[in-house]
C-alpha cells in the first residue's frame, strides 16, 4: 500500500467530486442498461419478430465483447491517459445506445450492442482506477463504497424503470434513456475531471498477447453461457473449453517472455492482491446463481405475482447499497481486511438462513433472511475493492481495476450454471426423474432444491471466510 500512498497526487475537492459524478453516472447508466435489457427480452422477441435463441445474443454479444476485451482495455489505461480512454468509452457506449434504439431487426440490434459493449468495456475496466486516482487513501474506502451503492441503485431500479418505459414509451427508449445520462457524464468528465496520464512512459502494447487473451476469455464466456442451454456435454461446448484452456497455456508462455506483458503477473506475488481477486470471484459465483434462483422460489413456491416478485428481488441490491456506504467509512477508519471478513461472515450466515425458507415463510421472514445477503455483499465489496486497489503501485491501477471487473464478470457467468446445476440435480433427485420442466414441478421439490443449494453455498462460502481470517495475520497488512 505504501506505493500508492507515497505517490498520491493532490486533487482539488471540486475536481475530485466532479470526477466521481461522471464515473458514478456511468456506473448508474451501465447497471440500469443491463437490468432493463434483461427485462425487455420477451418484448423484443415480439417487436422484432425473432426467436428466443436469437434474442439471447442481444445479451450474449454484449457480455462476450466486454469480457474478452476487459484486460486489454485495462492495460491501455496504464499506458495512456485514463480520462481520455474513459471519455472515449462513454462516447462509444452512448452512441451505441442511440443506434440500438434505431434497429430495424434483431441482427442490427446485436451488432449495435457489440458497439455499445466496446465502449462499455472501458467504463467497467477503468472506472475504479479513475476514482482511486483522484481520492486520497484516507477517503478511498468511502469513495469505492459509494460506487457500490450506485451499482445497487441501478440494479434495484432497472426492472421497475424498464417496465414503465416499455409500457409508456416503447422498446427503443430502454436504450435511448442512456443518451442524456451519458451526455451529462461525458460533459462533466471532459470539462472538470483532471487528466490521469500514465505514471510510466514508453510503454508498449502486446498485440499478440491481447489477441490470444481475446480468444481465451471469449471462448470461456461463450462456453459458460451457451453451456447452460446446450448442455456442458455438447461437443461445441467441449471445444470452446478446450480452446480456452489451450489459449490460456499459450498466453502464459508468451507473456512470461514478453518485455511488457498485458498482465503483470508480478502483481500476483502480492498475497493480498491475489487473495482479493480470488475472493471477489468467489462472491460473484454465489451472487450470480442466487439472483437466478430467487425468482423461481418466489413465483412457484410462495406463489407471488410477477410484480411482487420484482419488488422482492430489490431487497438484495437495497441491502448492498446501504451497507456499501457504511462499509466504505469503516474501511477508511479501521482498514479493509477486518471489514471484508465481517461481510464474508454475514454472507455465510445469510446462505444458511436462506436455506430455511419455506412456502409458509412470511414477507418479514423472507426479508429477514435475504436482506443480510445484500448487506454482506455490499460490506465485502467495498472493503475488498479498497484492499485490492490499495495493494498495487499507481502505474498498475488500470490492470488492477480491470482484473477486479473481470473477476466479477467471470464469477457471475461461472456461478449461474454451477448453482443452477446443483439446484437441478437436487430437484431431480427428489422427484426421481431424469429431466424436469420448472413450471410443472411440485413446489415442494423446488423448495427442497432451493434449500439444499443454499446450504451447500453456505458451506462453500466458509472457505473464503477462512482465507479472509488468514489474511488478517499476513505480514503485509501493516
Amino acid at each position: 500500500m505504501r506505493n500508492l500512498e507515497t505517490t498520491e497526487k493532490k486533487t482539488a475537492p471540486q475536481e475530485k467530486w466532479l470526477t466521481f459524478l461522471a464515473v458514478g453516472l456511468s456506473i448508474l447508466m451501465g447497471t440500469i442498461d443491463m437490468s432493463i435489457v434483461n427485462v425487455a427480452l420477451p418484448t423484443l422477441v415480439e417487436r422484432l419478430d425473432t426467436s428466443f435463441s436469437t434474442i439471447q445474443w442481444v445479451v450474449l454479444g454484449y457480455v462476450l465483447i466486454v469480457t474478452s476485451l476487459m484486460l486489454s482495455a485495462a492495460r491501455l489505461g496504464d499506458m495512456y491517459d485514463k480520462k481520455k480512454l474513459y471519455a472515449l468509452g462513454l462516447a462509444v457506449f452512448t452512441m451505441g445506445s442511440f443506434l440500438c434504439g434505431l434497429s430495424v431487426n434483431v441482427y442490427w440490434l446485436i451488432a449495435f450492442r457489440v458497439i455499445q459493449g466496446t465502449g462499455g468495456v472501458f467504463l467497467q475496466a477503468l472506472g475504479m482506477a479513475l476514482v482511486v486516482e483522484v481520492f486520497p487513501s484516507s477517503e478511498r474506502g468511502r469513495a469505492l463504497g459509494l460506487t457500490g451503492s450506485i451499482v445497487s441503485i441501478g440494479l434495484a431500479s432497472g426492472p421497475a424503470l424498464g417496465g414503465i418505459i416499455l409500457e409508456s414509451l416503447g422498446w427503443s427508449w430502454i436504450f435511448w434513456i442512456n443518451i442524456p445520462i451519458g451526455a451529462i457524464a461525458l460533459t462533466t468528465l471532459v470539462l472538470f475531471a483532471p487528466s490521469a496520464p500514465p505514471r510510466k512512459r514508453d510503454q508498449a502494447f502486446d498485440i499478440s498477447g491481447a489477441l490470444i487473451l481475446l480468444i481465451v476469455l471469449g471462448c470461456y464466456a461463450l462456453a459458460m453461457t451457451k453451456g447452460q442451454h446446450e448442455g456442458f456435454n455438447h461437443p461445441l461446448i467441449f471445444l470452446l473449453f478446450a480452446g480456452s484452456a489451450l489459449g490460456a497455456v499459450a498466453f502464459l508462455v508468451l507473456e512470461k517472455g514478453a518485455r511488457q506483458p498485458i498482465v503483470d503477473f508480478g502483481l500476483f506475488r502480492n498475497v493480498l492482491f491475489s487473495l482479493g481477486i480470488i475472493l471477489g470471484f468467489a462472491i460473484f459465483v454465489l451472487l450470480g446463481g442466487t439472483m437466478f434462483l430467487l425468482p423461481f422460489f418466489l413465483k412457484y413456491v410462495q406463489e407471488y405475482s410477477t410484480q411482487v416478485v420484482g419488488l422482492l428481488l430489490m431487497v438484495v441490491p437495497i441491502g448492498e447499497g446501504i451497507s456499501s456506504l457504511l462499509a466504505g467509512w469503516m474501511t477508511d477508519r479501521f482498514g479493509p481486511l477486518g471489514v471484508r471478513l465481517v461481510g464474508n461472515l454475514i454472507i455465510v450466515a445469510s446462505c444458511f438462513a436462506m436455506s430455511t425458507l419455506q412456502a409458509e415463510t412470511t414477507l418479514f421472514g423472507y426479508i429477514a433472511r435475504v436482506l443480510p445477503l445484500g448487506l454482506g455483499v455490499g460490506t465485502f465489496q467495498a472493503a475488498n475493492n479498497t484492499a485490492v486497489m490499495g495493494s498495487v503501485p499507481v502505474h498498475r491501477l488500470g490492470i488492477a481495476s480491470g482484473l477486479l471487473a473481470l473477476s466479477r464478470n467471470t464469477g457471475v457467468t461461472t456461478g449461474l450454471p454451477i448453482i443452477g446445476t446443483i439446484f437441478t440435480l437436487s430437484v431431480l433427485s427428489f422427484i426421481g426423474a431424469d429431466s424436469m420442466n420448472i413450471g410443472t414441478v411440485a413446489p415442494q421439490a423446488i423448495r427442497i432444491g432451493f434449500d439444499h443449494t443454499f446450504l451447500l453455498a453456505g458451506l462453500f462460502m466458509i472457505v473464503p471466510a477462512m482465507l479472509g481470517i488468514i489474511a488478517l495475520w499476513h505480514p503485509k497488512t501493516a
